[in-house]
């Protein structure tokens, strides 16, 4: 077979694992024959498209981002976006498309499937937010990185009795930081699914001078205060529809220090996340995911998505995958809230 392959949205670390897997096990496998779209949704709608054979992946499986390129192209947004996909395929003899992404990317790979365009999906997104799955690949590099950045914050806010907050992204699920924050120590997490009360944070933090130590606080981007008083969005929204955040932890280090009088920073760490190279768990995830979405395609199991589930890797509707947001859950935050303070 002729399989397309794109990678959507934000890059992360391990694309280049689930890559180099699914040609590693088509070529050696089943003979088949891969094109890769550049830049996500954008490379089918353009035809941009390239050979993607075993010496092209050789090489790749510990770099971070994508050899393909990716980008939040809507095709959903542009007129006659399906149609064009669906001719374009045609037109470069595409016998089936897996769409390597997070909610925006398999939500087009869900209305493709519907529109009878052969595709299967492998579920990428540090946020770990998509339904269906354990775990996302990407989440794992991502929460090591943000556990790195808040110990080394701690020493510094140690030395100089300041409170310091670790911005992490998650904008509507808060898994980064719950895991992040569980694995330093934070003095508290906030997440998107719990509204935080400025007045219980401000405890936390004193709690922790009082006991001579500086709190350090991880914070999801997405995250808000019950009061409604801090103003946190720009406005500005992307092709799929996402409003830009604007910065919670400045914020909320400015009021922390009107509120105790002791200095607060924060630290945003933005795209050092989605950096660098993948972590073992992350390339074995991705390396697994690819080589059962090729698997999926030989078995015409279309509109699928491969799947963690404890250890093994299953296929589940892309309709479940990207119907609703995967969360935390109010027992897993109450876990965290065990060490607050």
């Amino acid at each position: 077979m002729r399989i397309g392959v794109l990678t959507g949205g934000g890059d992360c670390p391990g694309l280049n694992a689930a890559i180099r897997g699914m040609v590693h096990r088509g070529v050696k496998g089943f003979g088949d024959v891969f094109t890769g779209f550049r830049d996500g949704w954008r490379g089918p709608l353009e035809r941009d498209a390239a050979p993607l054979d075993l010496e092209a992946v050789d090489g790749i499986l510990p770099l971070g981002g994508t050899i393909l390129g990716s980008s939040r192209t809507n095709p959903l947004k542009t007129g006659g976006g399906i149609d064009r996909i669906r001719e374009n395929l045609a037109a470069l003899e595409v016998d089936a498309l897996i769409a390597v992404g997070g909610e925006d990317t398999l939500g087009v790979a869900l209305a493709l499937h519907e529109a009878g365009v052969p595709v299967v999906g492998v579920p990428k997104t540090i946020d770990n937010d998509l339904s269906g799955t354990d775990y996302t690949f990407g989440f794992d590099t991502a929460v090591g990185i943000a556990v790195e950045a808040a110990d080394r914050l701690r020493t510094t806010a140690e030395s100089h009795h300041r409170t310091l907050i670790c911005e992490v992204m998650g904008r509507h699920a808060g898994w980064i930081a719950l895991h992040s924050g569980m694995a330093s120590g934070a003095a508290a997490v906030l997440v998107p699914e719990r509204p935080f009360d400025l007045d219980e944070v401000t405890a936390h933090v004193e709690a922790r001078f009082q006991a001579g130590h500086a709190p350090v606080l991880v914070v999801s981007e997405g995250a808000r205060p019950v009061e409604g008083s801090l103003e946190l969005q720009t406005g500005e929204r992307d092709a799929f529809g996402h409003v830009r955040l604007g910065g919670v932890g400045e914020r909320l280090a400015g009021e922390l220090e009107r509120r105790t009088g002791r200095e607060a920073r924060s630290v945003v760490l933005g795209h050092l996340q989605r950096g660098g190279p993948p972590s073992a768990f992350d390339r074995v995830l991705a390396t697994r995911f690819g080589l059962h979405a090729v698997d999926a395609v030989h078995a015409g199991e279309y509109g699928a998505m491969v799947a963690l589930r404890g250890t093994g890797i299953v296929r589940v509707g892309l309709a479940e995958a990207v119907g609703t947001l995967k969360t935390v859950p109010p027992e897993r935050y109450a876990e965290a809230g065990v060490f607050f303070g």
